[in-house]
């Protein structure tokens, strides 16, 4: 049972009401039980007391005390917004007391610039504040067929790259500097060079640029095959061509992942880092600020679902030669080449051919005096293996053919009028002329389902798609 004394209420255990001996009152600063009415005039006070005033007008106090609080509140927010520091700035408040609010007085973590020395590991904001000036961003402009009128319609797009060696040589994607008319490069500190393109290689997707500079600052390479599942990555670049010098951090997801794309297969470093269009061609490094990788591409979709957390780098381990070799000749000068326009075999080539396999690279044709005619290959042979290695599709044959250098020699297993042969063969070297153009494909990608980034099936056309768009491709 609950007894009201003028708005402060006791419980009691006794069925009558009353309690027993005396109590302790908040109110009373005296413990003088005499001195306190009985419970008979505390309830004829109560009812006289509820006649005469309503009970809302009790509230009042209560309300203005609230009000109060807002101001004190209020008040206090201003006064943090205001920039007021130190560690125990005290406000008053309506009731007469005192709150105190801490505030930290830490001042600025100062970012030391360290040596990239491969030994120590660095904090996030030591790897950034290492290597920020050789990381660019890469503008570029070009030419993409014509419109309606028959005008020529201009492009442009953006990437990211970084800086190889003092003099200027500055290593990209190919995607990025593809079919270029002009490339320029802007550093960190805001100068501005107009760059050549040296060479590149789109199975690969690497490319060399040059700029005419002295004493710039080189990253430091790494060794990528001692990558982890794991490890901390992080990559720095011009994400959608306008948040320049963005860095994103996070974990290799795997090594060695194998993916395929519009027949050329890459063999790449997978990640969980933002990777966005204008991130291509930038440098993604390692926990003691090394190069591991080349940004390249990123799943946006796949199967018509969308998907997060799926970016790819080059591994630095597998492209350094060839770069080497593009800074020295301008192309790749020991490209294997077989000198065979192919494509993947199907069923209904096997039906219409009435081949006994479905499997294989089926060749349509010969390239005289290259590696595949002097190794006896005709039109309509199916090859099936390469040494160890299987072949089933186009994309099999370009992935094997990367382990090989001009003037290895391979075993090829061939199918030939329903009989199974054995071929040796040498590779020859990629004409200058032909880097990009080599072993044509009839039906190349055919078998190729994934997606990279709204519905385009090569993750470069991402590139192309934002920023195409954008400037009226």
């Amino acid at each position: 049972m609950y007894n009201d004394e003028q708005n402060l209420y006791h419980y009691t255990y006794r069925k009558d009401g009353s309690e027993p001996g005396q109590r302790y009152d908040a109110r009373s600063t005296s413990g003088d039980a005499q001195s306190r009415p009985t419970v008979d005039e505390q309830l004829n006070h109560f009812e006289s007391g509820r006649r005469e005033q309503p009970p809302v007008q009790e509230m009042k106090s209560v309300k203005k005390n609230r009000m109060g609080l807002k101001i004190t509140a209020l008040a206090l927010v201003c006064a943090l917004l205001g920039g007021a520091v130190g560690g125990g700035v005290v406000w008053a408040v309506g009731n007469g007391g005192a709150t105190e609010v801490n505030v930290s007085s830490r001042p600025a973590t100062a970012v030391a610039v360290k040596t990239v020395d491969g030994k120590n590991a660095m904090t996030d904001a030591e790897v950034y504040a290492a290597n920020v000036n050789s990381v660019v961003s890469i503008n570029v402009t070009g030419t993409n067929g014509t419109n309606f009128f028959g005008q020529p319609v201009k492009t442009a797009s953006a990437g990211s790259g970084f800086v190889l060696t003092k003099d200027g040589f500055i290593v990209t994607n190919y995607h990025v500097v593809k079919n270029a008319d002009t490339v320029k490069v802007t550093m960190y500190n805001g100068d501005e060079y107009d760059a050549k393109y040296v060479g590149g290689d789109e199975d690969y997707d690497i490319a060399v640029i040059k700029v005419e500079a002295a004493d710039l600052q080189p990253v430091t390479l790494g060794d990528s095959d001692k990558l982890n599942v794991g490890d901390h990555v992080l990559a720095v670049g011009n994400p959608l061509g306008e948040l320049t010098f963005s860095m994103s951090g996070g974990m290799v997801s795997s090594v060695n992942r194998a993916i395929n794309v519009s027949g050329t297969p890459f063999n790449m470093i997978q990640t969980d880092a933002s990777i966005n269009p204008g991130n291509s061609g930038g440098p993604m490094f390692n926990q003691y600020g090394e190069v591991v990788g080349i940004v390249s591409a990123k799943y946006s979709s796949y199967s018509n679902s969308s998907v997060e957390g799926l970016g790819f780098a080059i591994p630095i381990n597998d492209v350094f030669a060839m770069i080497q070799d593009i800074m020295t000749n301008g192309y790749i000068t020991n490209k294997p080449y077989l000198g065979i326009t192919g494509g993947s075999m199907t069923e209904q080539m096997a039906a219409q051919y009435r081949y006994d396999i479905k499997e294989g690279v089926f060749v349509y044709s010969v390239e005289e005096g290259k590696a595949a005619e002097k190794a006896g290959l005709q039109m309509g042979d199916v090859i099936t293996k390469v040494d160890s290695h299987d072949i089933k599709t186009m994309e099999d044959l370009t992935a094997v053919k990367k382990q090989y250098a001009a003037g290895d020699t391979s075993t090829l297993t061939v199918y030939r009028g329903g009989q199974t042969i054995t071929v040796e063969l040498t590779w020859d070297a990629v004409p200058a002329d032909q880097q990009n153009q080599e072993e044509t494909s009839q039906n190349s990608g055919s078998s190729n389902n994934n997606q990279f980034g709204n519905g385009y099936t090569n993750p470069y056309d991402i590139f192309d798609y934002f920023f195409g768009n954008r400037f009226g491709n």
